[in-house]
């Protein structure tokens, strides 16, 4: 398996070793665009890994903080309460970088930045760029996502 995440198209592709598409997805990455720079809540372009698969049994819309379960299950509601916060929900696939100097190591390194492909609420949606570098999924296509790829897998970022 590997993924093609296109930027300009807001997709993510999932392929098979021989190269056919297996699913489609509608994405959201950063309302800031393209660029590879720390801090920037830009999404990363390039060659990178699935470094790790976190959520594994987590109930959908479970509430990560740090990578870890925060306790909380998103709701409309909690989203109200928090109306700006960042939901990292469901499942993460961590990205790491596998090109030094451009997504890996120093100023740029996409691992280093947390940057994730992860599910989101229903009511941001995706489609558009609203991230802060992420990749957001709605959560029952993060689901099928999480099952179908292992540590590991390449991710092809292209703007």
């Amino acid at each position: 398996m590997n993924i093609t995440v296109n930027i300009s198209k807001q997709e993510l592709a999932l392929f098979d070793d021989a190269g056919k598409l297996v699913r489609s997805y509608t994405v959201s990455t950063a309302l800031n665009g393209p660029g590879e720079e720390a801090n920037s809540n830009c999404t990363p372009r390039g060659k990178h890994i699935i470094r790790a698969k976190i959520g594994a049994g987590q109930p959908v819309n479970t509430v990560f903080k740090r990578r870890r379960p925060s306790g909380e299950i998103y709701t409309p509601a909690l989203g109200l309460q928090y109306p700006d916060r960042d939901w990292i929900l469901t499942r993460i696939l961590w990205l790491s970088g596998c090109e030094p100097g451009y997504n890996r190591l120093g100023t740029c390194d996409t691992m280093r930045r947390y940057i994730y492909i992860h599910g989101t609420t229903a009511e941001r949606g995706v489609g558009v760029p609203r991230s802060h570098g992420c990749i957001n999924m709605l959560n029952e296509d993060m689901l099928e996502l999480f099952d179908f790829v292992q540590v590991g897998t390449p991710v092809n970022i292209t703007a």
